[in-house]
């Protein structure tokens, strides 16, 4: 909440009461000297807002206020140190709308509470707005976005400080697989909107903050860090050190899976990500990601694996210890179902060799450098079913039921974890 009414202030501070700033952009007078150029070009995860369904998320969603107003608020700032303010404070809001809005304290407009389709569509209709301005002083319209996407992704929005209280760190995903179905959701992302901030009660009868961000589906922003940004401050000591930090993701039919093991290698190709950008590996051809500092090829999780899978309803909660690799002195990859053999080469983890394996090697590999003693693993869920056959019906009660019992699962099986 700190975090919420510094960036409220800011940015009424700069454009006006935050009201103000929120109202649609059409009550709005824009500055006279504002420019914008509709000619910019959209990347591919951008484009995917043509499709009308895809805005009526925002627009049904009681979220449509923040793009209304985003525009005016950036042709406010008169210098290039006042446009980060702005997009700072901008992010910082729309995460909290989202969280708000996830855990039941905002009006959620005819979409369900925990949907997190709301919050991925508005932000990715916010960065087009940013790309789009074209202000008098020089901007790094790169910098700005990634500004922007970290605090509308919860990295810059830590612990609170409560004494005697244990900490748990978890990062969900964006919805992908656009192409072939826009309406898709991510329960990860669900999941962890409605954690953040919440206490849970352990195994053990400890409480515990949780605390979450939720991640983009690229390539790119993985090659640029923004997992070790992400999870680095609550793996060094200090006050916002975490007592367990796991990632999640969606994985596979009818169960949940705790992940044994993280491989360091992409392997996932043809398959891309949000942006239509692919690994550069695949199965035979496993590649690292560029610039992956170094570390070995599989990290086990310490997760504590056989509390957790104490949570058995309403679905299964398995161990996967299954990995590909390439045993020392082959060239062919091997599945093994028992986990990697000495001096092989990762070809895959249990997750496979896409980026929710990835996140899970990247948070872990920094976990045993920085704090080898730490619980951390990788806990994928069951695919999100339920969507209704017209496709022009955003949600149905189906999907909504299993939405949430996924997302109330995943809170049972952390308030499991033995610390």
């Amino acid at each position: 909440m700190t975090y919420l009414r510094r960036a409220a202030g800011l940015a009424a501070a700069l454009t006006g009461t935050l009201a103000a700033l929120l109202a649609p952009a059409a009550a709005q007078a824009a500055p006279a000297d504002c420019r914008t150029s509709t000619t910019v070009p959209l990347d591919a995860e951008q484009a995917r807002l043509q499709d009308a369904r895809t805005t009526g998320f925002t627009e049904r969603s009681g979220l449509g206020e923040l793009p209304g107003g985003f525009p005016s608020a950036l042709c406010e700032a008169r210098n290039a140190r006042q446009a980060e303010r702005v997009v700072t404070a901008w992010g910082r809001t729309l995460w909290q709308a989202g969280l708000d809005r996830a855990q039941g304290r905002r009006p959620s407009g005819e979409l369900p509470a925990r949907d997190d389709r709301p919050l991925y569509w508005t932000r990715l209709a916010m960065t087009v707005q940013l790309a789009r301005w074209q202000p008098r002083f020089g901007v790094d319209h790169a910098a700005l976005r990634s500004r922007f996407e970290d605090a509308s992704r919860g990295l810059d929005d830590g612990f609170d400080s409560a004494r005697g209280v244990r900490r748990i760190f978890v990062s969900g995903f964006d919805p992908f697989g656009l192409d072939t179905e826009p309406r898709r959701a991510n329960p990860s992302g669900s999941a962890v909107l409605q954690l953040h901030g919440q206490r849970i009660t352990l195994a053990d009868g400890s409480t515990a903050e949780v605390r979450a961000v939720v991640l983009p589906v690229r390539y790119g922003d993985f090659d640029g860090g923004i997992v070790e940004r992400a999870f680095a401050p609550h793996l060094r000591p200090g006050r916002q050190s975490a007592d367990l930090i796991t990632s999640i993701s969606q994985g596979y039919p009818g169960k949940f899976t705790l992940e044994e093991w993280a491989g360091r290698a992409r392997s996932a190709d043809p398959a891309t990500d949000n942006v239509a950008a692919l690994s550069g590996g695949t199965t035979q051809h496993p590649v690292d990601a560029p610039g992956l500092a170094p570390g070995p090829q599989f990290v086990r999780t310490t997760l504590p694996t056989d509390a957790m899978r104490a949570v058995q309803q309403p679905y299964p909660v398995l161990l996967n210890t299954f990995v590909t690799e390439i045993p020392a002195g082959a060239t062919a990859p091997v599945f093994r179902p028992d986990g990697p053999t000495p001096g092989s080469r990762a070809v895959s983890g249990g997750g496979g060799g896409y980026l929710s394996n990835e996140v899970a090697y990247r948070s872990n590999r920094l976990r045993t450098i920085l704090a080898p003693g730490l619980p951390g693993g990788h806990l994928h869920t069951p695919v999100l079913t339920g969507l209704p056959a017209d496709p022009n019906l955003l949600t149905a009660p189906e999907f909504e039921r299993n939405e949430t019992a996924i997302g109330d699962e995943v809170r049972a099986i952390l308030s499991a974890a033995r610390l």
